[in-house]
């Protein structure tokens, strides 16, 4: 189908935003590095604008662009990854530590950002495992090269001569590329792909999560989890996996998370909350993490707190406090 060219430039620019959004998230693992990168990626195009000679497509024109502003952008600094990545699961009597910097983690992005509006449902499925924040970490182990070329292949499903032509390589470099990121990836068990989330029962489940977390009833919290997820906190390297060391945790040093309350989001094709509890002002709930749930065969195998509020419940459209029940 030929490309639709109607409208002025920046028109034309901006019916590519959302994509290319999600395709940097993917390269960079943060939602707020991947919205510069597509601003930096109109820039150039802008500059470049009366030059283009439309011997490719103005969207394939835009990935190229796209994918050398995350190329430059990742020169020379360290992956980003999740507290699992970084060394084994801790115990509740371990100190917290220090914060890592913002740069060290990858970050959670609010579905919006993601996940076409108008996509339809076999392909948002798809498009959800692309975005799990495990994946997520997985693809940040790649070499750029690899990364793009896998994202563009295996995630977007453009060809082999396609990709070379972005990249300026043959087709047998780009398949020899992801021949090589899936191994990768199979070494690391996130491959790309998976059954179809759960309806009603991820509903009740997140029912019974809210309700348990809420009246903070550890047993009936523990009793939806698997037996080996995952309790992270960034910004801090330390995570949990026992039910035992949960329970500690929350009643020994998480004790201030009584009488939180949850607001529901999404984040990466995933159920997410924002997570309030009380704070120094009376009947006020303060903003204390960002959840993200990882569910899977009907329980949750990971919860991933997120801390950095002051940044990412602006970014989900989170309200900056709650009136506390009476």
């Amino acid at each position: 189908m030929p490309e639709e060219r109607t409208g002025g430039p920046e028109e034309l620019l901006e019916r590519h935003r959302s994509e290319l959004t999600a395709y940097c998230y993917r390269m960079l693992g943060s939602p707020f590095e991947a919205e510069d990168a597509v601003q930096e990626t109109f820039l150039r195009a802008w500059r470049g604008l009366a030059g283009f000679e439309g011997r490719a497509s103005l969207r394939t024109w835009l990935y190229r662009i796209a994918t050398n502003v995350c190329f430059d952008l990742l020169r020379g600094r360290e992956r980003r990854a999740l507290p699992a990545d970084l060394g084994p699961p801790g115990t509740a009597a371990d100190a917290l530590g220090e914060p890592l910097a913002e740069d060290a983690w990858v970050l959670p992005a609010p579905d919006r950002l993601l996940l076409p509006e108008d996509a339809d449902p076999a392909e948002v499925v798809e498009l959800r495992e692309s975005v799990r924040l495990a994946f997520l970490a997985a693809l940040q182990r790649l070499p750029p090269r690899q990364r793009a070329v896998l994202i563009l292949r295996e995630v977007l499903g453009w060809r082999a001569v396609e990709v070379a032509g972005l990249l300026g390589t043959s087709v047998a470099a780009v398949n020899s590329a992801l021949q090589r990121a899936r191994a990768a990836l199979a070494a690391t068990r996130e491959p790309l792909g998976g059954s179809p989330p759960m309806a009603e029962e991820e509903r009740d489940l997140l029912e019974r999560y809210v309700d348990a977390f809420e009246r903070y009833d550890l047993d009936a919290l523990t009793s939806l989890l698997h037996e080996d997820a995952a309790w992270t906190m960034p910004p801090y390297r330390l995570w949990l996996r026992t039910h035992e060391d949960i329970r500690r945790w929350c009643l020994g040093p998480g004790i201030g998370c009584l009488g939180s309350r949850l607001v529901p989001t999404r984040a990466n094709g995933a159920p997410a909350f924002g997570h309030y509890k009380p704070g120094e002002r009376r009947g006020v709930l303060d903003p204390w993490s960002l959840q993200v749930l990882d569910v899977a065969g009907g329980r949750i195998a990971g919860i991933a707190f997120h801390l950095d509020t002051g940044s990412l419940f602006p970014l989900f459209d989170l309200p900056p406090a709650l009136e506390a029940s009476p």
